[in-house]
């Protein structure tokens, strides 16, 4: 019995998800660094939160991916959440500039924007962690499915 729908996405196995959101960590871990090391941008305190929120899915992921193990997602889901929530705050007070921050000032200044797209740093933030949810969600449900699978065939 095949737990796989049709497509890119359909083909993928658990593992396959866990090393896609591996791989969107290390992505964006390694653009925080490249415009904080780089381009000597200064993280506001919000951005301090997400790279904390970010840096540590990199190995959590790339572990569970080379290990094939979806349960990470007891892991996986408070960083990725806590960065959604965090990312998501910042994206809106960026956006209307609030002057209200709660945490020290200077997070409504957009220092960069994606050519073409216009997409702040803590748009892209957002974007990243939305995507090692989709991962982690594309993980379980293989791993839900092919547990179901094992337990009426076996």
């Amino acid at each position: 019995m095949s737990t796989r729908s049709g497509g890119v996405a359909g083909s993928l196995t658990a593992r396959a998800w866990l090393a896609v959101g591996a791989l969107v960590a290390l992505v964006a871990t390694a653009g925080s660094l490249t415009f904080s090391l780089g381009y000597g941008y200064i993280p506001c305190d919000l951005c301090w939160y997400q790279r904390i929120l970010m840096y540590p899915l990199v190995v959590v992921l790339g572990v569970a991916a080379y290990e094939d193990r979806p349960g990470v997602y007891r892991t996986v889901l408070p960083l990725a959440l806590g960065g959604t929530v965090v990312a998501g705050y910042h994206s809106v007070i960026q956006r209307t500039g609030s002057d209200v921050c709660g945490f020290g000032g200077g997070c409504t200044a957009i220092q960069w924007q994606l050519p073409g797209l216009g997409l702040s740093i803590p748009n892209l933030s957002l974007l990243a962690f939305l995507l090692i949810l989709g991962s982690l969600v594309g993980a379980l449900r293989l791993s839900t499915a092919s547990t179901r699978t094992t337990t009426v065939s076996g």
